[in-house]
């Protein structure tokens, strides 16, 4: 006679499974939470960057510039790109609500010719 189990009782092999299931679930989740948790810290160091550039940039900015140069750096191009991207990064971390993106482009060009002949 072969012997039937209760349909009632789990089988150990099940069990194991579950649990095995449930700890990879739960792993998944807080690797997830840990992976955002890390994005989010290095977005704010990149703001913390993107502050002393702008400082560097406001201190350069003062400097008297060689009027025989026919270039000059366009620091306001830049300030108006750094705040750019720092509002796309504050905006990313502290979402108001789901917006299409904005398409407007960075200039990079930050070289102006001098208009004095």
């Amino acid at each position: 006679m072969t012997e039937r189990r209760s349909a009632t009782k789990p089988r150990p092999h099940t069990l194991a499974i579950a649990v095995a299931i449930l700890a990879s679930t739960a792993s998944i989740s807080l690797s997830t939470a840990t992976a955002d948790t890390l994005e989010s810290a290095e977005l704010a160091a990149l703001l913390r960057q993107l502050d002393m550039a702008e400082r560097i940039a406001r201190s350069a900015d003062t400097l008297t510039p060689n009027g025989d140069s026919r270039y000059h750096f366009d620091y306001a191009r830049l300030h108006a790109d750094i705040a750019r991207i720092r509002a796309g990064i504050e905006d990313y971390l502290r979402p108001k609500r789901a917006q299409p993106r904005d398409p407007y482009e960075l200039s990079g060009d930050y070289r102006r010719e001098s208009t004095t002949p």
